[in-house]
């Protein structure tokens, strides 16, 4: 047990969508989720949206997004979850996506009203100087052109970034060094104060030489409680393998259907000891069953965890249905 005397259940769900693939064009510098273009081509099947639909339902939530991956690269599919989620009564208030997909104004216009007809109201446009390192702007100005076109309503994420990437020729990508050579050194550093960013997945190594690096004997005598993180679920995810994501936790799975159950530590030995004695108690299964050594320096003990669940997925070879999908851990650098 934690330091409340209870054990992790996850009985109740707030917010939050589905993941209906991994895969990707770009590969953002900030991705919480290590998308990108090496992962598989797999998107969600009807099987697994329907359940998942209907455990998001089960657990009192009736609204829902769908994300990536790019949930627009497989536009049949994601027409099969919008009807789906309207057969089983959940609204999807809007699509994730990067614009990545967009060829010409008339064609994404026809895409979008077609998706309009299955439930599509909204689609959340991704825009940051990260995404602008693989997708010319002429392709996010085009897709929000578009949603006029076919009446979807265009949620830009965030607008307040357009005027540095403006900047640029919108015709071809532009690199991260770009945007620091015309806007100062410290530009990096001063994203995350603009621009939502969780320190997780790929933004760890992003940011490790941006921000100031915390000694790891520091870290774990200021994080004695276990992790409560692991019940946060105002912004969940349950993926297209049906794995259930802790809070924001990218990497750690749950299955689905042991949602509503206590999660005990025969059957999730890591997540177990997170939640009851956090990163000290993980860190010392990590030392001395397999062997760990952490570095003397990391942003967070979010940072250290993830070192050590790399390791024992990529060095180690654990395999275990709380370490998935183990694509994400050779996809983080």
């Amino acid at each position: 047990m934690n330091s409340t005397g209870r054990r992790l259940r996850i009985d109740h769900l707030q917010s939050g969508g589905i993941i209906t693939n991994y895969y990707c064009t770009s590969r953002c510098r900030h991705c919480l989720y290590a998308c990108g273009p090496e992962w598989e081509k797999k998107y969600i099947d009807e099987k697994t949206a329907r359940e998942n639909l209907r455990a998001i339902k089960e657990f009192g939530c009736s609204s829902i997004h769908v994300g990536g991956g790019e949930p627009f690269l497989d536009v049949d599919g994601l027409a099969r979850v919008l009807h789906l989620a309207w057969e089983e009564d959940v609204h999807i208030e809007y699509v994730e996506t990067n614009s990545s997909w967009y060829r010409d104004l008339d064609s994404t216009a026809d895409i979008l009203a077609a998706l309009a007809k299955t439930g599509l109201s909204t689609i959340l446009i991704s825009i940051s100087p990260f995404h602008n390192e693989h997708i010319p702007f002429y392709k996010v100005r085009g897709t929000i052109e578009a949603c006029r076109i076919a009446k979807v309503s265009p949620l830009l994420w965030m607008s307040d970034l357009c005027r540095d990437i403006e900047g640029f020729d919108e015709h071809i990508p532009h690199s991260l060094s770009e945007y620091s050579a015309r806007f100062g050194v410290d530009y990096l550093r001063r994203i995350p104060f603009r621009y939502w960013i969780h320190l997780g997945g790929r933004a760890l190594g992003t940011f490790e030489n941006v921000f100031d690096m915390k000694d790891t004997e520091y870290l774990l005598s200021t994080s004695r409680r276990g992790c409560s993180e692991l019940m946060e679920t105002g912004h969940f995810h349950v993926d297209l393998f049906g794995n259930y994501i802790p809070g924001l936790c990218a990497g750690l799975s749950i299955r689905r259907e042991d949602l509503g159950t206590e999660i005990l530590p025969d059957r999730y030995p890591f997540i177990s000891s997170l939640f009851t004695s956090g990163i000290n108690g993980f860190l010392k299964i990590a030392v001395e069953n397999y062997g760990f050594k952490p570095r003397e320096l990391y942003l967070s003990k979010c940072h250290l965890c993830v070192d050590i669940r790399r390791f024992l997925v990529l060095e180690k070879h654990v395999r275990s249905f709380e370490l998935q999908p183990e694509f994400h851990y050779s996809n983080l650098v």
